[in-house]
């Protein structure tokens, strides 16, 4: 897997724009040095990090402890909210697993009914059409003639 660290430095400087955060700022908030938070800001030493630094920065930063780790292995970074486990989480930790497939379920239960209210409103729009047409050719034409005498 290539790691790119340019994404990791632009999404930090875009967060930090963002929220209007400073270096000494972000450094506080993370816990990591000021020499580690230099370095990824500038991408100026390509160095492999630890999980732990890049989950600090990401928390420093009002994002998903894992949004960083994403960034740097080109995937979607997961919202705030979402459950921390591993990416590959193993066959043993079950608590992490059904912690992350009942994230999953709430996802799919709200966009259902966001589905279904759609559904709602293009039923009562369709049935308010339907009862226009009909209210119309229940009459002799007169409306349709109205229209276009004006």
């Amino acid at each position: 897997m290539v790691e790119d660290w340019t994404a990791v430095t632009r999404a930090v400087n875009r967060r930090m724009i963002e929220l209007g955060v400073s270096q000494g700022t972000l450094i506080e908030r993370s816990g990591l040095s000021k020499q580690v938070v230099s370095e990824i800001q500038r991408n100026s030493v390509q160095r492999r990090r630890g999980a732990r630094t890049l989950e600090a920065l990401s928390v420093g930063l009002e994002w998903h402890p894992r949004h960083l780790t994403a960034v740097l292995e080109h995937r979607t970074p997961p919202q705030v909210g979402e459950p921390v486990v591993t990416y590959i989480a193993p066959k043993y930790d079950v608590p992490a697993r059904m912690e992350a497939v009942e994230h999953k379920l709430e996802a799919v239960e709200h966009k259902l009914s966001e589905m279904i209210n759609q559904w709602d409103n293009f039923e009562a729009w369709l049935t308010q059409r339907i009862e226009m047409m009909i209210g119309d050719k229940a009459g002799p034409g007169r409306r349709h003639i109205n229209k276009v005498d004006r």
